[in-house]
């Protein structure tokens, strides 16, 4: 990992479950933190909690700052908090740096990438994966797409606050499509690991046996080792929520339909999440595709 010791004045917009703990991680390492939020009351308790400073706009919280990170929920919230007049781009001096921790799609990243160097402004796409666990224990993987390697490097000391691995996968856009291939990867291994976990119930098996011991082989992941007890035990309200891997996946599919490339798996997924938010579970966690071979 690179070292995130240079200290700098640092901008956060977007407090979600995910932006919150990253800003707290970043505040813990001695940045100061300016934050922005949509609904200023969270931004206001966030300050009151860690320190720092909320924004009335986004422009306002990038002003002087040496990094801007934003977190938000897709392409137009992207928008709508980086351009225009209110925006950070509009706030930020030449030789900072926009790092992008939405996951959105490839055109955005390129878009906002494009405006960034109109102004002098550098420009990471940086989604994350690691979930809400990833980000409060500072454990998140950051897959990066950006065009210039200094950029990079300086961007990365920082993130470092708060990531386990930060990874250059190409240039803009690269890491908005490795999170797509991670999202079109999870969505296959939840389903099978649903099937398998169904089946060794209805055929009297010890779930907890079961997985502590195909968990040392081949059939072992990331979901297994942490989703497998509680879809036995059809417990679904925490973690990634169905709607939001639900949005994820129609990034997949609109950039599918651009590279040609065939997703049956991820399409079958996709209805099966459409089919747990018809039945009120577009909150629950993404293991609750459980849910629809359990049900009577």
């Amino acid at each position: 990992m690179a070292d995130s010791s240079a200290m700098g004045q640092v901008a956060f917009i977007g407090l979600g479950v995910m932006g919150a703990p990253m800003a707290r991680h970043l505040g813990s390492k001695g940045h100061e933190v300016t934050v922005y939020n949509r609904t200023t009351a969270k931004a206001d308790a966030w300050v009151t909690a860690h320190g720092g400073w909320a924004a009335a706009t986004p422009r306002e919280a990038a002003e002087d700052a040496d990094f801007v990170f934003v977190c938000v929920g897709n392409d137009d919230d992207l928008r709508s908090v980086v351009l225009g007049a209110d925006g950070a781009l509009a706030g930020m001096r030449p030789g900072a740096v926009l790092v992008d921790h939405t996951t959105a799609s490839a055109t955005v990243a390129r878009e906002l990438a494009a405006a960034a160097a109109r102004v002098g402004v550098g420009f990471v796409d940086a989604p994350v994966s690691g979930g809400q666990a990833g980000a409060e224990n500072g454990a998140l993987t950051v897959m990066c797409g950006c065009d210039d390697l200094l950029v990079f490097r300086k961007a990365a000391a920082v993130i470092a606050a708060y990531a386990k691995a930060c990874e250059l996968m190409g240039g803009t856009g690269a890491g908005q499509l490795t999170k797509m291939v991670n999202q079109i990867c999870i969505a296959g291994v939840v389903q099978g690991l649903a099937e398998g976990i169904n089946f060794a119930m209805r055929a009297g098996l010890d779930v907890d046996k079961l997985v502590a011991t195909i968990g040392k082989g081949a059939a072992q992941s990331w979901q297994m080792d942490n989703r497998a007890i509680t879809m036995s035990q059809g417990r679904y309200d925490f973690g990634f929520a169905v709607e939001w891997m639900l949005k994820d996946l129609g990034i997949c599919f609109d950039e599918a339909s651009r590279n040609g490339a065939r997703l049956p798996t991820a399409e079958a997924v996709d209805g099966y999440y459409a089919d747990i938010v018809a039945k009120g579970g577009k909150r629950w966690d993404t293991s609750s595709l459980m849910y629809l071979l359990t049900e009577e």
